[in-house]
């Protein structure tokens, strides 16, 4: 017996073949949902993740894992799953499964977690990019008759029954029930082998193959009995009595042919695992125990103990005896070696391919993902080992005082350095990174996709550690790598300055010498899986699960993809503005100093603190830590709306600073050279509501409102022979409180589409709509719009240059009219209090660690953010789900319109011109439905599309 295989229990005929079974992955999870459904019986975990369909996965799995055992035959088990819906049958009819319905929502979740119960049971789990499970099934089959091996298909899929014959037979797991010749021949009417000709002649709506116009399945049988084959009767369709089917036959003849070529199984895939190593092995019983208890699978855990026998039970009681110990992968001492070889190489992609799943790190250049260069790429399977993979180091200096000719050449790596070529690695990572089967862990794992993409590997699957601990932790702590190996492993890894210096004296990560390299990269592989091991399995305990598996995960390769595309600017207009801005600043200072009676620094805030509360004697002065005057934006819009002239052009002043130095200059040095484009980086753990921010540039504070920001958004620009599209959620935050609050009237004013700030100022000022003083509509617009944010009657005041009386009694009118939201206030505050967090509708849990802080300025900052986190963080939920599925929805609409940015409630998109209404349409379908199904909204969500040469027009 191999190592780690079941022993079988032998009772039958020793002479007996051997058999494989080859399990239809992704076609079974479907049946079993379904049948799920169709039982009322809806399973999920305490934390609220479906699981019904995964159980009976792995109930069927373990099904089989018995059969095998007690045959008395050596058997092979394998499951085989889909990739995607890109195959090669796609460049032979774009159209080919092109109207297939996107999964149930409730099933999405589950895709990941049927994988993990493969390997949880220590099943191999097969899939190969291009081609269909079926392909591989073809194929396994296949090797099985040349071998003379008994193969059986588990699966009921009429797609399959083509294979069946001799000593090919399947197997439908749910009725438990053997197919043979017999009974592929009362399915199709005709034996397995002609099964293909039928199908090209009958076709299938539901994968989009043609076939040919009304034919079905009895019909096509009776001509293929008839005329013997397929291309005989196509040669021979003139001769058909029947006018009909003659016509049909003669005018989609082309029809039937295209349909063979996509419904033939392809059965000589060159695959990486031989189907003798598909043994039936025993799982680790770690492994196996954490899947089942994770899921809260009871029942099918005592059956798993019962079957595995005294040694499994001594292995799960041991480790029930170190469990808590455990939650922290003990590391007593590191391994971490430089890869210089292919044959190392080789050995590292084998092991990751057998275990599942493999961290990844890459060095580069730079931070900058579009910019930066690949240096190097570290790996880590197991904890406490790693490896690193030099590829793209260029100093000779820094190698213990080698001296190679062109060393310092920063175009590409030093051939005499001991390092594999670039090329050569990447060939031999590319099938590893990408198979579908092989979990590929990281630390903000979308810097690595995007590096990696500029190599030509589509990194995935993908788990991150940093958005495992995003969703468990949002506002408690930060979510990088050192601050989260210190805070779960007790380690602070090395710091970036000790391998590459500081100041004038660092270097980039290609000039530091390998053997430093090594430990750093490798470090950060090493600590990524062993933060992996902790926050995966904490995501149950936080009711995270969903949260993560169904938004934040795969929101990750379509921020990738933004960030990759990018948008282009009009540098001729940013330089226009620059000077403009530059000659207002100008003449602004000069009117300052007039207002002042001197000239200052007006950029320096120490002089202006100076100038207003030493010279000019204003009221509200106040100095900090380091004894200058606070000058800050709310002291000086507080002296500005007391109507001091020269706090308000101080504000003025710094705007246009602002937008100088952040937009106008900077956006020309941010243009990539090899693009043409600007690529923001979207920060995806940064703001504790779910919210996305950007960096280089932060395209979320460009100005709305103003003058100048709309000058800005107009150097943001569309193509040749494109448009920009914008598509902005209206008022979706008032929505959701008027959601949350159950507010009827405004319930009622959003259902019936009206003017939301008008009917605000008709209840709470008891003036009519028609004819109402634009004024009016504007405080109620600021009350809106302020409540969510816990505005103050002084900040209301300040907002609408009224006394703070007037705004308190305007806020009090409110509570009156809409006294539920007064009540979602003080039970969300309540709720806060007590537990420490709230929830979005999504159940996003956000954390406000001030709520209970003894200093009351802190505690009444975290009451505000309370009130607001719900209605803010569901808005970002509900953006971040249509984003996730506009991509797939574009492509099956097989449009060529690319998502760029993200900005709040805002999406925009580069179209062609002539896709431009159907991409709008698309777009704003996704976006209102967005809440679906897991929410329905009590008030509908409306979108506004506005089409443009530039951001400005378009929005």
């Amino acid at each position: 017996m191999q190592d780690g295989m079941i022993e079988p229990d032998v009772t039958g005929d020793p002479n007996q073949k051997h058999r494989i079974y080859l399990v239809d992955g992704s076609g079974y999870i479907f049946r079993a949902y379904f049948a799920m459904i169709r039982g009322g019986r809806p399973i999920s975990r305490s934390d609220g993740t479906p699981t019904g369909a995964v159980l009976g996965f792995s109930n069927m799995l373990f099904k089989l894992i018995q059969d095998t055992h007690h045959d008395g035959r050596v058997s092979h088990l394998a499951v085989i799953f889909d990739t995607s819906r890109k195959t090669f049958r796609s460049d032979i009819y774009p159209d080919y499964k092109i109207n297939r319905q996107a999964p149930p929502e409730d099933l999405v979740p589950q895709f990941p977690l049927v994988r993990e119960a493969t390997r949880a049971f220590n099943i191999p789990a097969i899939e190969k990019n291009g081609y269909e499970a079926d392909d591989i099934i073809a194929t396994y089959a296949a090797q099985a008759r040349a071998r003379g091996m008994e193969c059986v298909i588990v699966s009921s899929d009429k797609d399959l029954m083509q294979l069946v014959g001799g000593d090919v037979m399947m197997l439908d797991p749910m009725r438990n029930q053997m197919i043979g010749e017999a009974e592929v021949i009362e399915k199709f009417g005709v034996p397995p082998e002609k099964v293909i000709d039928v199908q090209a002649l009958a076709g299938d709506s539901i994968d989009n193959v043609p076939g040919v116009p009304g034919i079905g399945i009895k019909t096509a049988a009776q001509l293929i009995n008839e005329y013997g084959d397929l291309d005989t009767l196509l040669a021979r369709a003139a001769e058909i009595p029947q006018k009909g089917r003659r016509e049909k036959l003669l005018e989609h003849a082309d029809k039937a042919l295209i349909s063979r070529q996509l419904v033939t199984l392809k059965d000589d895939i060159e695959l990486d695992i031989d189907i003798l190593d598909l043994n039936v092995r025993m799982p680790d019983a770690a492994d196996l125990m954490a899947f089942l208890q994770e899921n809260e699978f009871k029942q099918l855990t005592g059956r798993v103990m019962e079957f595995y026998g005294g040694g499994f039970r001594a292995d799960v009681a041991a480790l029930d005896e170190t469990a808590e110990a455990a939650s922290v992968p003990e590391v007593t001492s590191v391994n971490y070696s430089t890869i210089f070889d292919l044959d190392a190489l080789n050995a590292w992609i084998a092991e990751a391919e057998r275990v599942g799943h493999v961290a990844i790190d890459t060095e580069t250049t730079s931070l900058n993902a579009m910019q930066a260069s690949l240096v190097g790429i570290s790996l880590a399977i197991y904890p406490g080992n790693a490896c690193y993979i030099p590829v793209g180091h260029v100093s000779a200096k820094a190698q213990g005082g080698f001296d190679f000719d062109g060393a310092n050449d920063p175009q590409s790596a030093d051939a005499s350095l001991p390092q594999l070529p670039k090329a050569a690695v990447i060939a031999a990572l590319k099938p590893l990174l990408e198979d579908p089967g092989v979990l590929k862990i990281g630390q903000n794992i979308k810097y690595d996709q995007l590096i990696l993409g500029k190599e030509g590997i589509n990194l995935g699957p993908v788990d991150d550690t940093m958005q495992l601990s995003y969703c468990q932790a949002a506002g408690l702590n930060g979510h990088g790598m050192d601050e989260l190996s210190v805070l779960h492993l007790g380690i602070t890894p090395v710091p970036f300055k000790e391998v590459a210096g500081t100041g004038k004296a660092q270097v980039t990560f290609d000039e530091v010498p390998i053997d430093k390299a090594t430990h750093y990269a490798a470090e950060d592989a090493d600590i990524t899986l062993r933060l992996h091991q902790i926050l995966k399995r904490q995501l149950v305990a936080k009711k995270a699960v969903t949260l993560y598996e169904t938004i934040e995960r795969p929101l990750i390769p379509v921020i990738a993809d933004m960030e990759r595309a990018g948008i282009k600017v009009d540098a001729k207009l940013l330089s226009a503005l620059s000077l403009d801005f530059g000659l207002r600043m100008e003449a602004l200072v000069k009117e300052i100093h007039a207002l002042a009676g001197e000239e200052f620094n007006v950029g320096s805030p120490k002089q202006l603190g100076e100038i207003l509360f030493d010279k000019m004697k204003l009221p509200g002065g106040k100095k900090g830590k380091t004894g200058a005057y606070t000058t800050d934006v709310g002291v000086l819009e507080g002296l500005a709306a007391d109507g001091v002239e020269l706090a308000e052009r101080i504000l003025d002043w710094r705007q246009l600073a602002k937008l100088k130095s952040t937009y106008t200059d900077a956006l020309q040095s941010q243009i990539n050279p090899e693009t043409g484009r600007i690529h923001t980086s979207f920060s995806l753990a940064a703001a504790s509501t779910g919210r996305l921010a950007s960096t280089e540039p932060n395209v979320q504070n460009i100005p709305i409102r103003t003058e100048e920001g709309r000058k800005l958004r107009e150097a943001f620009i569309a193509e040749p022979g494109h448009k920009l599209i914008s598509a902005d959620y209206s008022q979706i935050e008032l929505r959701i409180l008027a959601h949350i609050a159950d507010i009827a009237s405004l319930k009622e004013a959003f259902a019936e589409g009206l003017d939301i700030h008008a009917k605000t100022a008709s209840q709470v000022f008891g003036i009519p709509i028609e004819g109402m003083d634009p004024m009016m509509r504007r405080r109620a617009k600021a009350i809106n719009f302020g409540i969510i944010y816990g505005i103050s009657a002084f900040g209301l005041a300040r907002q609408l240059g009224i006394s703070r009386t007037e705004a308190q009694d305007y806020i009090d009118r409110y509570f009156v009219q809409y006294p539920g939201i007064r009540d979602y206030m003080e039970r969300t505050k309540k709720f806060c209090h007590e537990h420490g967090y709230v929830e979005t509708l999504f159940g996003r849990r956000v954390h406000l660690p001030g709520i209970n802080d003894k200093n009351g300025a802190r505690r009444s900052f975290s009451e505000r953010a309370a009130i607001n986190a719900p209605i803010q963080g569901s808005a970002a939920d509900i953006i971040k789900r249509a984003m996730i599925r506009i991509p797939g929805v574009l492509a099956d609409a097989g449009l060529d319109a690319r998502m760029l940015l993200q900005v709040h409630d805002e999406l925009i998109f580069e179209a062609p011109e002539t896709e431009v209404e159907q991409t709008a349409r698309a777009v704003r379908a996704v976006m209102e439905k967005a809440a679906l199904p897991r929410l329905s909204l009590s008030v509908p969500l409306t979108v506004e599309a506005g089409v443009g040469d530039n951001w400005n027009e378009a929005h």
